[in-house]
């Protein structure tokens, strides 16, 4: 025999305790009584009370503090049959002796004929757990709607009430539901209740649960046929399915889809036989389960459709961070997905998860609290994603590193350094630190200085200028607005300063068209007969002559470091 009823065990308990350290030594004794005997006129004046402890929460022996419990309760009853007790979920006087026992208890006989044979009640997951109710319905707040009775076509809503006084306060189903449907009943022949020799399993004709497992049978079943038959024959109609990602996305989510679609037929369904209120209730509260499976199985196979197709078009563009963070967002849904099955099914069989999701919640903090560097580097891969500051293949600088970026991943970024080491650099700290990306230029800075010697005359020295501007403003790969003017005259040379812009991308190209100008420069200026500067030392020797007393001056040498 099946027990519905889901009875909560819910026991505060308090107590006080106090201790008493006597002094050991004789005059803290002593003093200890002048200290008492000098309050004891206040003490007398003002009696303090007495702390008593924390009266026990009382419960409901039935479990009727929520609606939901109350409901199952009074399922649990009719299973076994026990109108006694099935009597005292309605809002009646306690009966004072057999004869009103009775009459409660035909009473209780004649609402289960009715909920068998034109009644419903809402399924368990509908039905509010909360010992208020659900206080968003159009109902007072100490009413509660759990279902409805249709005679002579008429629908007769089955509503419970709270009651006003006492502890704990329970739920049972009003006063007025109860005279509208004894009302009704006098009209139209009352069902027979079930017969006593008829078989019973689980408190419900062995027939009924026939026909409702048929009927979930045929309903599954059929839609299984349905899918495998769209299926088939879409895949005939494509050359290529297995190229196809909507085709691969249809044939992963059309199974779990039919299997919701089924549990919804099968609700609205099942509901509407006349079979026993015991099985449908039954069938459908674990039915949830099964909706509970049909919603995770069909949410993980569009999250692993949506995340293959945020792969492909990550990969089509190189972008095997983005990837990462996918892979990763994707495990962290599967898991929500699971956790909220896990917590659907144990809520099904009536096991409180309050307190769990609490301890996990508490848990996760503490989780996050001891992982704040990973949980800062994957803070630092989002940054990094959303703000792309550099790429995998670009040649960087970050601090003291420079290198070319072979891999971001969700922990850390590898660098591939021009000694060919590789450095790790945590993404946390990389999101946090000035980034200077090489492979964002546009063009390549030219800024080479010509050092001209001393020995130059000026109109040689206007030809060099000339010579350096004319080889910057002829070449194609040079931007416009290149310039060399004389910056400076320095101790050693007369400076041409070059100021312009290489007007290509690539690295590569670049190193080509410096040496290409550097080599027309010099070119030029050698045949021109002008000299490039060195570093260069004038040294002047100053001897005396012993024979003259005079000091005769060397001529200068000129020395090359």
């Amino acid at each position: 025999m099946l027990d519905f009823a889901a009875q909560p065990n819910v026991l505060l308990r308090s107590s006080l305790s106090k201790e008493v350290h006597l002094p050991k030594r004789f005059f803290q004794s002593i003093l200890l009584c002048l200290m008492l005997a000098m309050s004891m006129p206040a003490a007398m004046a003002a009696a303090p009370n007495a702390a008593a402890p924390a009266a026990e929460t009382p419960t409901d022996n039935l479990g009727r503090e929520t609606p939901r419990s109350a409901v199952a309760g009074l399922i649990g009853a009719l299973a076994e049959l026990d109108y006694d007790r099935a009597a005292q979920y309605f809002d009646v006087p306690d009966p004072a002796n057999n004869r009103q026992q009775l009459a409660v208890a035909t009473q209780a006989r004649t609402f289960h004929a009715m909920l068998d044979d034109s009644g419903s009640l809402k399924p368990f997951a509908a039905l509010s757990n909360q010992e208020t109710g659900k206080l968003d319905d159009e109902l007072d707040a100490d009413k509660e709607d759990i279902g409805e009775v249709t005679l002579q076509e008429k629908k007769i809503p089955i509503v419970m009430t709270r009651s006003a006084d006492g502890e704990p306060r329970i739920w049972r189903i009003s006063k007025e539901t109860l005279s509208q449907i004894s009302a009704a009943a006098r009209r139209v022949p009352v069902p027979a209740a079930p017969a006593e020799n008829e078989v019973l399993i689980g408190g419900a004709p062995l027939k009924d649960w026939a026909t409702l497992l048929g009927l979930g049978v045929a309903i599954f079943g059929g839609l299984w046929l349905l899918s495998v038959v769209l299926v088939v024959g879409t895949r005939r109609l494509l050359s290529d399915p297995a190229a196809s990602s909507p085709f691969r996305f249809f044939e992963a989510a059309l199974p779990p889809f039919s299997l919701l679609v089924g549990v919804f037929v099968f609700y609205n369904w099942a509901d509407q036989l006349p079979v026993s209120i015991v099985a449908r209730q039954t069938l459908l509260r674990y039915t949830g389960i099964v909706t509970a499976i049909a919603v995770v199985w069909f949410s993980l196979r569009l999250v692993d459709g949506i995340a293959d197709l945020a792969i492909t078009r990550m990969q089509r563009h190189q972008r095997r961070q983005v990837v990462s963070v996918i892979i990763l967002v994707r495990r962290a849904v599967k898991f929500l997905l699971l956790a909220f099955s896990v917590i659907a099914i144990l809520d099904t069989f009536g096991i409180d998860v309050t307190t769990g999701i609490a301890a996990l919640g508490i848990g996760g903090i503490a989780l996050a609290l001891g992982a704040q560097k990973t949980v800062e580097n994957l803070v630092g891969s989002v940054t990094l994603i959303a703000d792309r500051p550099l790429q995998v293949g670009d040649f960087v600088k970050v601090g003291d590193v420079v290198g070319t970026v072979e891999d971001v991943g969700i922990r850390s970024t590898r660098i591939r350094t021009g000694e060919r080491t590789v450095v790790t650099v945590p993404n946390g700290d990389l999101s946090a630190r000035q980034i200077e990306n090489y492979a964002d230029r546009d063009r390549f800075l030219f800024n080479p200085i010509i050092a001209i010697a001393y020995s130059t005359p000026s109109a040689k020295l206007r030809e060099a200028i000339s010579i350096v501007q004319q080889i910057i403003s002829g070449n194609v790969n040079m931007a416009e607005g290149g310039r060399a003017r004389l910056g400076n005259i320095s101790d050693r040379s007369f400076n041409i300063e070059v100021f312009s812009y290489i007007n290509v991308k690539e690295f590569d190209t670049q190193v080509i068209v410096r040496e290409e100008l550097l080599l027309n420069i010099y070119e030029q200026l050698e045949a021109a007969g002008i000299e490039l500067a060195f570093p260069t030392q004038t040294v002047v020797y100053l001897s005396k002559n012993p024979e003259e007393g005079e000091q005769a001056e060397k001529a200068p040498v000129l020395m090359r470091p």
